[in-house]
């Protein structure tokens, strides 16, 4: 019989094992002095001595780019500064400049060097990234080395490759890079790792996305700019997020300004957060924070957390113990052999990140075949375990399960989700099987709170959310009680049945106007109902939406009278001592209840019998609105 890899060979003896195992251990030997080895650094093309002087004077800013979840510092983006004075707009223009003259190879070397020395000068270099911009047009030429150049600074300045993260902007062709970013992982068993830049900006964001394998795309801010208000491009953008999950690839939203635009983020699933909402680019890297405590109150400002969906996930999730990206392909095999009822194991990195899986299955042309395992564990052969890492998807720990089951179901074939703590580093793995009995676990939760005929949360969820904004000092929040006007009357004119559909035709009335990010809309029972709105800027804002809501109720619950009783403007009823009376059509009154920053008497003994004040005002009232602020 003949093998795979060969002529047909006995079984070794344990000692043969043994030797085998002994020359696996021992140190790479030195390369033989007649073998010729191929010089793959670029020669780089000389610059004038104006070019010189330019490039000497330039500088770096550097950007945070932080956890959308907990403001930890992931990273830095470095950005080029000063080129104003020699006559470019932007760097964009002065990389245009080098391309047109030929010489823009020098000009990123110099430029990569001046930043990687300009980033090792943060304290907590060594365990965060470096985001650094490299224009793909310099690997359209015969260019081959220029990452193995990269790879050297890199090196010089005492930085782990690990730690670098090459964005390239696809607003050029990045074929050229590709080849050779594949070229360094797979033959020099390169670490680095790179973003796409301005994705969704670019030619063919999405074919680049599922052809590139990035390790992370970062979201161009013309996609991102008032998604809060447009709901098309906030699907779309929700849409490319799962994509990338679904990928194994970690997205970033650049350029984020504003609060809106942070919450939606947050709500799509964004890992990063880059932008001013945080801080902007900073001259001097000494004043970058290791975290940023204005993106963690942020996230505890948004009333989406998920932390009984955190709990759920932590029951059901297996603690599997992953695989190094460094590991020798001899362990991996014992390490399957060990564990005989495991198919796959989770690939990390060196900094815990999670880099997919490998299968049991993909080894297997090597485990059958007579000399496929001693040349898989052989280094001079060159296989590791890099070569047969399969992508899987990853969700964050803080995500809803609703999203997590979301990005899970785009992928045809994986065994599960690999998930990831606040701060983007392995924390376990999710089957299948565990996900659904999450969904399961949750719908259950859920359903032993919510009103059977509104379906909106009930008093469980109110007491929590109006303890959070209670407990919450750091902005205005906004809690509306709301009561039916004349409901028994109604109730007792029509029957259960249509005071139902009223019950249930406001609920409704508050899902359509209560849907900005910080809303939130419950049902005590009966005809009382709450919403609350936290971080309020703009009160006014808030109680036209009040109003709005008695008002749609007003017309929506017309439908439910009578022709007569429409015309005439009431209903004649029986009230409780059996004297018929004329009742007005039904309305809603609301007691709305500011809970302002400098409130003292944050506690629900203070604010009940301010509440029972107001609904009393309120019904009084000609607009059906009273307002009072919680002392």
């Amino acid at each position: 019989m003949v093998s795979l890899f060969g002529r047909r060979r006995t079984s070794r003896s344990f000692a043969e094992d043994q030797e085998l195992s002994a020359r696996e251990a021992e140190p790479d030997p030195a390369p033989d002095p007649l073998i010729h080895v191929v010089d793959r650094t670029p020669e780089v093309t000389p610059i004038s001595s104006a070019w010189q002087d330019c490039l000497a004077s330039l500088s770096h800013a550097f950007q945070p780019v932080l956890n959308i979840h907990s403001g930890h510092a992931y990273g830095m983006e470095a950005l080029l500064r000063g080129m104003e004075p020699h006559g470019f707009a932007s760097a964009t223009a002065l990389l245009d400049a080098a391309h047109a003259e030929g010489i823009l190879d020098a000009v990123e070397s110099i430029l990569k060097k001046k930043a990687i020395q300009a980033y090792v000068q943060w304290p907590f270099c060594h365990d965060r990234k470096l985001f650094m911009n490299i224009d793909a047009r310099v690997f359209d030429t015969q260019n081959q080395g220029s990452l193995a150049a990269t790879r050297q600074v890199i090196a010089d300045c005492g930085l782990d490759e690990s730690s670098v993260i090459l964005d390239v902007s696809e607003r050029a062709q990045i074929q050229g890079f590709l080849r050779d970013f594949q070229d360094e992982r797979q033959i020099h068993h390169s670490t680095l790792r790179y973003a796409i830049d301005d994705f969704g900006a670019g030619l063919g964001s999405l074919q680049t996305l599922y052809g590139a394998n990035p390790d992370f795309i970062k979201i161009d801010r013309a996609l991102l700019s008032g998604v809060s208000e447009d709901t098309r491009k906030k699907t779309f953008f929700s849409h490319i997020v799962s994509i990338a999950h679904l990928l194994g690839v970690m997205v970033v939203a650049e350029g984020v300004e504003t609060e809106a635009e942070y919450f939606v983020c947050k709500e799509v699933g964004c890992d990063l957060v880059q932008g001013f909402i945080a801080c902007p680019p900073l001259e001097d890297i000494s004043q970058a924070l290791r975290e940023y405590p204005e993106i963690h109150a942020l996230s505890r400002r948004d009333r989406r957390q998920t932390r009984s969906d955190e709990r759920i996930l932590m029951e059901r999730m297996e603690p599997i113990d992953p695989l190094c990206i460094t590991t020798r392909m001899l362990e991996v095999f014992e390490r399957f052999r060990a564990e005989k009822n495991r198919t796959f194991f989770p690939v990390v990195d060196n900094s815990n990140e999670p880099r997919g899986i490998i299968r049991e299955g993909d080894l297997k042309e090597y485990t059958y075949s007579q000399f496929g395992r001693d040349l898989m564990t052989n280094r001079a052969y060159g296989r590791s375990l890099d070569h047969f890492i399969t992508p899987c998807p990853v969700a964050a720990l803080n995500l809803p399960a609703e999203r997590i089951l979301e990005i899970f179901s785009g992928s045809s074939d994986a065994e599960g989700l690999i998930i990831v703590d606040g701060n983007a580093k392995y924390a376990g793995f999710l089957s299948a099987n565990a996900l659904l009995r999450v969904i399961n676990d949750k719908n259950l939760t859920i359903a032993r709170d919510q009103n059977p005929l509104s379906r909106l949360p009930g008093n469980t969820v109110i007491h929590e959310y109006l303890s959070e904004c209670l407990s919450d000092a750091s902005a205005e929040h906004v809690m509306v009680y709301y009561d039916f006007d004349n409901f028994k009357p109604f109730n007792d004119h029509y029957g259960f049945r249509q005071g139902d559909r009223a019950i249930q035709a406001f609920a409704n009335v508050l899902r359509n106007l209560f849907d900005k990010t910080g809303d939130f809309i419950a049902h005590i029972g009966g005809d009382d109902f709450v919403s609350g709105r936290k971080s309020v800027a703009d009160f006014a804002s808030m109680q036209a939406d009040v109003a709005r809501a008695i008002e749609a109720f007003r017309h929506e619950v017309a439908a439910y009278y009578d022709d007569a009783a429409r015309k005439r403007g009431f209903i004649t009823v029986c009230d409780r001592y059996g004297t018929e009376r004329a009742f007005p059509m039904l309305t809603v009154s609301a007691a709305v209840i500011r809970i302002r920053n400098d409130s003292q008497q944050r506690d629900e003994d203070h604010l009940s019998p301010l509440i029972a004040g107001l609904k009393k005002v309120a019904k009084a009232d000609p607009q059906h609105i009273a307002i009072g602020i919680l002392p």
